[in-house]
């Protein structure tokens, strides 16, 4: 791809998000209950292609095991207030009661409580005594220091989880954690992430992870592209992944590491679209926050909100849109797209033609930035009475 010149001085890719792609529709279209959105990862089988953010407004014990039972996968976040606090719920209701303009200095102080490897072995086992596959987030920063309890408290998938992890990480003041070697001393498969460029994630590849999460600062919570300026567009970012997927294939003699496209994706169409670029999956925050299951109370902040030097998220209100189930697997009442994501995703495959996400990562997608303009041209003529035609 041809670089784009920014100025005399300096030359970019240009890159692609959700809204400037479509999917095309081919010959072929076929009854959407012949369609298998399962995905599968080492040993385990998913009847959806979800992993739920570990987010404290997203991700409780209970939710963990209600979208477990529906097909997908939560991942407890083990820095979060569930392994701070014996009972977090009083904090929860505070939070959402919190002024926006206190909001992130009260959220550093709750967060300051030091995390309990008790609570860790306690939450883990709650999920596990459900009969759901079990995972489990830390970052980078404290993999080391909690990683032996978790593997001991019985996770089924470890993830990594930062907002940018790297393989080759550099720091004069202390040893940094070195992936490829943690990896291979452990007995279960780990997700590492985030990245956003086809080099780090083939380096995240030959760490041996199971899978990488690629994305960096496009989810709605998420501030990294305002605070630090660091971002790539989500379709460019994954098709980036998905072709060192490919690469890392031959190179590793036939590995296949799971792509999984994480935050920025808000609608069905948006699923689709990450799959249709290369994702084998999506990791989805705020979409799920909307439940009325959601331990975030109509609100829904990530991990880089609380963070005590340098905060990187907000804390968002987001409107109820009915149950976990109505969310992921509807009824929908609305036609904005924003509930049963995944009948959106079956049918989108239905009326292309494939059958599992596999070969849906093979559709055709055409660069359509114009679409959205003219559907916004169609909802202001619809609102002026116009009607279409």
């Amino acid at each position: 791809m041809a670089d784009v010149e920014i100025g005399i001085g300096k030359t970019g890719r240009r890159a692609y998000g959700f809204d400037d792609i479509a999917i095309v529709p081919s010959r072929r279209t076929r009854d959407p209950e012949d369609v298998s959105i399962a995905w599968e990862i080492d040993a385990y089988r998913f009847e959806l292609p979800l992993v739920a953010s570990a987010m404290d407004g997203v991700v409780s014990p209970e939710t963990a095991i209600a979208i477990g039972r529906l097909g997908g996968l939560g991942v407890l976040n083990l820095e979060g207030l569930w392994t701070r606090y014996d009972d977090p719920e009083p904090l929860l209701d505070e939070i959402a009661g919190l002024s926006e303009d206190t909001a992130t200095r009260r959220m550093q102080d709750i967060y300051a409580e030091p995390i309990k490897p008790d609570l860790i072995t306690a939450r883990v086992k709650q999920i596990r005594d459900a009969g759901v596959t079990v995972a489990a987030s830390l970052t980078p920063q404290r993999t080391v220091q909690f990683a032996q309890t978790v593997l001991d408290s019985g996770v089924d998938l470890f993830v990594i989880q930062g907002t940018v992890v790297s393989a080759e990480h550099v720091s004069s003041r202390h040893e940094p954690l070195n992936l490829k070697r943690f990896i291979a001393d452990l007995d279960v498969p780990v997700l590492v992430g985030g990245c956003a460029t086809y080099q780090s994630a083939l380096h995240l590849m030959r760490t041996g992870a199971a899978g990488i999460l690629v994305g960096v600062g496009p989810g709605q919570a998420n501030t990294t592209r305002g605070v630090l300026g660091i971002g790539v567009p989500m379709a460019t970012s994954i098709a980036d992944a998905a072709g060192a997927r490919r690469d890392y294939l031959d190179e590793s003699g036939g590995r296949y590491v799971h792509v999984i496209a994480d935050g920025g994706m808000r609608t069905g169409g948006d699923i689709a679209k990450a799959i249709a670029c290369g994702a084998d999956a999506v990791m989805m925050g705020s979409p799920l926050a909307r439940a009325t299951e959601a331990p975030g109370r109509g609100w829904h902040w990530g991990h880089g909100s609380y963070h005590p030097e340098l905060p990187r998220g907000t804390r968002v209100q987001v409107e109820p849109a009915g149950t976990l189930e109505q969310v992921l697997l509807g009824p929908a009442t609305t036609d904005e797209g924003t509930t049963n994501l995944f009948g959106g995703l079956r049918r989108a495959m239905a009326m292309t033609g494939f059958s599992t996400i596999k070969e849906f990562q093979k559709v055709e997608v055409m660069v359509a930035p114009a679409l959205q303009t003219e559907g916004k041209g169609l909802q202001r003529a619809q609102s002026k009475g116009m009607g279409s035609c």
